[in-house]
């Protein structure tokens, strides 16, 4: 296999660790495919990276290769509090790439978090727990979030430092965006004062086609420049990719979806330079 080329290691940003929650309420847009490949590629370049997977499907276990088996302790425990952060966490194949997996134990969550206290915290004050120092054992953190605006959903949101939102290149795209954009700032105001959006990734795109022109353009005329200019194409190395349990870009680095993943995790870098050096921000509406 040829070796994967990657952004500049000297981009790799300090501790602490920032966390970002990547997060889309519709399912299908390339959210749990970004968020493994992104903690790939900056795994890559030398960063020491944890990828949360928040979604009972446990897809973004599956996209590392954790089975079923080894899935237990996982964000379930940890967000319940079962288990402490060790043990909870476990070093994927990708050097410097550790993943919290999720088991289906995690679908009940949602009905189970609502009578505990500070019920929306119960992310937060676990990864900041004495003796966690999560901040401190990564350089970055990456949480996939289910596909709702549920409990765990929210919990993501309360404890990151922003939010990064996969948005596929289709006619409804902006539909699910604006109500996240609505959450997001409503969580800021009343939870998590330091919260943004950190960028929206144009997913899915194909360019042959005059609808996936016209989304895009619709979307970066809605949403300025906080639109990554990188965008990942339809690709069916990508699709493939998850079923033999591994990053496209270690299943193939040459194809035109590894290659863009590569280039959005440059992109990333350098606007989270950028947003660390001017920490003034505002969700979008």
């Amino acid at each position: 296999m040829p070796p994967i080329v990657t952004p500049s290691s000297s981009e790799s940003t300090p501790s602490p660790a920032q966390i970002f929650a990547i997060a889309n309420q519709k399912g299908g847009v390339g959210k749990t495919t970004t968020a493994v490949n992104l903690a790939t590629a900056l795994a890559a370049v030398g960063e020491s990276v944890l990828l949360i997977d928040l979604d009972p499907q446990g897809n973004a276990s599956t996209g590392l290769g954790v089975s079923r088996s080894e899935r237990s302790p996982g964000s379930y425990e940890f967000l319940l509090g079962l288990a402490p952060l060790t043990d909870c966490t476990r070093e994927s194949k990708i050097p410097g790439l550790s993943v919290m997996p999720a088991s289906v134990a995690l679908a009940g969550a949602e009905i189970e978090l609502i009578d505990l206290e500070r019920r929306e915290h119960r992310l937060a004050d676990a990864l900041n727990a004495p003796g966690a120092d999560a901040r401190q054992r990564w350089t970055t953190i990456l949480i996939d979030c289910p596909p709702s605006l549920g409990l765990v959903t929210l919990n993501a949101l309360v404890a990151v430092d922003a939010v990064l939102v996969p948005l596929q290149a289709e006619f409804l795209a902006l539909e699910g965006i604006g109500a996240l954009s609505n959450t997001v700032a409503r969580i800021k105001k009343n939870l998590n004062p330091k919260l943004y959006i950190a960028g929206v990734v144009l997913t899915m795109v194909d360019r042959r086609m005059t609808l996936s022109q016209q989304v895009e353009a619709d979307v970066r005329a809605h949403f300025g420049d906080l639109v990554f200019g990188t965008t990942i194409p339809r690709n069916v190395r990508i699709a493939e990719a998850p079923s033999h349990g591994m990053p496209v870009l270690i299943y193939d680095n040459a194809c035109a979806g590894a290659q863009a993943y590569i280039l959005l995790a440059s992109e990333f870098i350098r606007r989270r330079r950028t947003a660390t050096e001017s920490p003034s921000h505002e969700p979008a509406s």
